[in-house]
């Protein structure tokens, strides 16, 4: 029995030692380790704000367990990098163990401050690499780069008690929301917005009555989540300048703070550009994207244009592109594209004028339009209704739901559009609109003799260069070349792109038909 009993302790003890040397197993790393890229770009940042986290991806391709000596970055603690090594944070790591044909992630980040280095420039690249040691040659490494840029941000204050400002939603909605009001401060005018650097604004950014947001051409302006602009009564907001020419250096560009790749064409990732009741703003050369309402307008009902807009592309809205309600627009070469619900939605009636236009809707599904317009609106108490004219000049209005627009109408009150030289997508396959009065494309009072209707999916198409990319531009074979009435075409002689258009035939749409080119 004795002799059993030693035989086991002696077994427990030695199975214990096989577990204690499994430290020594692994052998000091030779070199030759494969890495998932060579160069690990993490892409723009802006000063003092985080970036996303990158993955590095590192093999062992050998049939050996290694340990790597050090792993760590070329800076060492001094690195404006941050590493996530088997879960443990930091810049330098020793003994590193690696498994036989096994491989591991290495998590990397970045926040630097514009400040601390000196340059003349508003952007300069920041680069380490990350470095793996071996005893039997030089450290392996890979490299690490990003593009470090200085902007100019706006944001509440916090007053002496730690408590961040707030504004109202608007003179009869005093609810207040994470903001702001612009003027004109001892660090410079928030009221001018100049092409010198970027702007991020945290909170939505309000333009008190009487004053007037310019934002000069070429200007970049970056909204945190939750964030935008509000245009109050008696504001006003320029954006870019009519007389410059609609080139991409004049562009004014609004969109989400996050400059990843990943991030260039993904919904709401800022709020809207609020234009309230009383307000006026001028549009020229711009792009919006990457929100949960481009623009939405309210009120303003009447024979000025409270809202201009030239040259302007939405993109990529959760809900939609251009919003009004009760409101008056003029717009040309206008390209919205890419909404959940409706591209251009005018709701509460509202005043109208589009001139080579493109409205498409591209979607992830087929439920939204391009153009959805109704006469009125409704409230907790009451169903609001009001007067609509809308006129619709060399415009294309086409997507992946089989309607280029759609009406819906409560009231009695005049209800008033016409579409001329417009090219149209009506496929209505279950004659659901067949005795709609508000649909007979046969009526020259409503659809000029100019206008292409679509009917079916086959014999007329737009041929958008990529729709799903929002490029709206089109071929010779569009069904759009050609189809725009001279007179409107002389009043706006330039394309989105300042293309001169065919004083002839011009195209119907904001662009004037080319052969695409390849990137």
């Amino acid at each position: 029995m004795r002799y059993s009993f030693l035989l086991l302790v002696f077994g427990i003890f030695a199975v214990s030692l096989t577990s204690c040397r499994n430290d020594f197993e692994f052998e000091p790393n030779p070199g030759g380790l494969e890495f998932s890229k060579d160069t690990v770009y993490l892409d723009t940042v802006f000063t003092n704000i985080g970036s996303s986290t990158y993955t590095l991806k590192v093999y062992n391709r050998s049939d050996k367990d290694i340990k790597i000596p050090t792993l760590q970055l070329g800076q060492g603690n001094d690195s404006k990098y941050r590493m996530m090594v088997d879960g443990m944070p930091g810049r330098v790591f020793n003994d590193v163990e690696l498994l036989a044909k096994d491989s591991m992630f290495i998590f990397i980040e970045t926040t630097i401050d514009y400040t601390e280095f000196t340059n003349n420039e508003n952007t300069f690249l920041y680069t380490d690499h990350i470095e793996f040691h071996s005893t039997q040659s030089a450290p392996q490494k890979v490299e690490l780069v990003t593009l470090v840029q200085d902007a100019i941000f706006l944001f509440p204050q916090r007053n002496d008690e730690g408590q961040y400002e707030s504004i109202p939603i608007s003179e009869v909605d005093d609810t207040q929301i994470y903001g702001f009001n612009l003027d004109e401060t001892e660090n410079g005018n928030e009221l001018i917005w100049t092409n010198a650097k970027p702007y991020v604004v945290y909170g939505y950014g309000a333009v008190p009555p009487g004053k007037t947001l310019t934002v000069n051409p070429g200007a970049r302006v970056h909204f945190h989540a939750n964030s935008g602009l509000i245009v109050r009564n008696g504001a006003t907001m320029n954006i870019g300048s009519p007389s410059d020419p609609a080139t991409e250096a004049n562009q004014v560009v609004f969109e989400g703070d996050r400059l990843e790749p990943d991030f260039a064409d993904i919904p709401g990732q800022w709020g809207a550009i609020w234009l309230q009741e009383g307000s006026t703003s001028n549009f020229n050369n711009a792009i919006i994207k990457n929100n949960t309402v481009g623009i939405l307008m309210e009120g303003n009902n009447g024979t000025a244009q409270a809202l201009s807009l030239r040259n302007v592309q939405l993109y990529n809205s959760t809900n939609v592109g251009l919003l009004s309600r009760n409101g008056t627009i003029y717009g040309e070469n206008v390209v919205i594209n890419m909404a959940g619900q409706a591209s251009f939605a005018a709701t509460l009636g509202g005043f109208y004028n589009f001139k080579h236009c493109t409205f498409a809707n591209y979607f992830n599904s087929f439920n939204q339009v391009p153009v959805l317009i109704s006469d009125y609106q409704e409230t907790e108490d009451a169903i609001l209704v009001n007067n609509l004219t809308a006129t619709f000049d060399n415009c294309i209005l086409y997507g992946t739901s089989n309607f280029g627009f759609l009406f819906d109408r409560v009231g009695e009150l005049p209800f008033e559009y016409k579409f001329n030289n417009c090219f149209i997508k009506f496929i209505d396959s279950t004659n659901r609109f067949t005795n709609n009065p508000m649909y007979n494309f046969g009526d020259q009072s409503l659809f000029n003799e100019g206008c292409t209707i679509a009917q079916n999916s086959t014999t007329y198409k737009p041929f958008f260069e990529d729709p799903n990319n929002n490029k709206l531009n089109i071929s010779d074979d569009s069904a759009a070349n050609g189809l725009g009435n001279t007179t409107t075409a002389a009043q706006v002689p330039f394309d989105i792109v300042n293309t001169s258009r065919n004083t002839t035939a011009p195209d119907a749409g904001a662009y004037e038909s080319a052969a695409f080119t390849e990137d």
